[in-house]
């Protein structure tokens, strides 16, 4: 089993990394970091999905072909408590009320419990497609969660 791709991301005398401990990180003008606005409750939409198309064989009925045809993604959805004064706010408030997208990346770490990034994904070519805030209710004792959802046009798995 030499194909380094096939190999696990935790080494035998490791656990297997929690999903609890990671960053998000906006980065502005796809390079510079945002770091005002990382911290997340949590994070998902993190899928990709080749489609495929069914050719089916004249006179064959006992299977078809698959054939991939494109790769699509679900929307990148971010949950957090209400951040006042945030740069991503003011971000995707112009983006609501104007219609004008300045699409970024932005980059989510898997840290290990030195604080280390173990894996990322990079999400190219980000820009809002919902914004919404939790309900208001004086009967609940909870924090505001603020929730974003945004759409991608590619995201890579990098190990580091």
């Amino acid at each position: 089993m030499n194909n380094p791709l096939l190999l696990p991301a935790f080494t035998l005398n490791e656990n297997p990394p929690v999903g609890f401990f990671f960053a998000v990180t906006f980065l502005i003008g796809g390079f510079i970091p945002n770091p005002l606005d990382i911290r997340f409750q949590r994070v998902s939409g993190m899928t990709s999905t080749i489609e495929t198309t069914e050719v089916r064989e004249g006179g064959e009925n006992l299977f078809v072909h698959r054939l991939p045809t494109r790769v699509t993604y679900d929307n990148l959805v971010l949950e957090r408590g209400m951040v006042i004064g945030s740069v991503l706010n003011v971000e995707f408030n112009v983006a609501m009320s104007t219609l004008r997208f300045e699409p970024g990346n932005v980059l989510v770490m898997l840290l290990n419990a030195k604080e280390t990034p173990i894996a990322a994904w990079l999400f190219q070519e980000t820009y809002p497609l919902k914004w919404s805030v939790s309900d208001l209710d004086a009967n609940q004792n909870s924090v505001v969660i603020d929730t974003m959802e945004l759409a991608y046009t590619r995201f890579q798995s990098l190990r580091i």
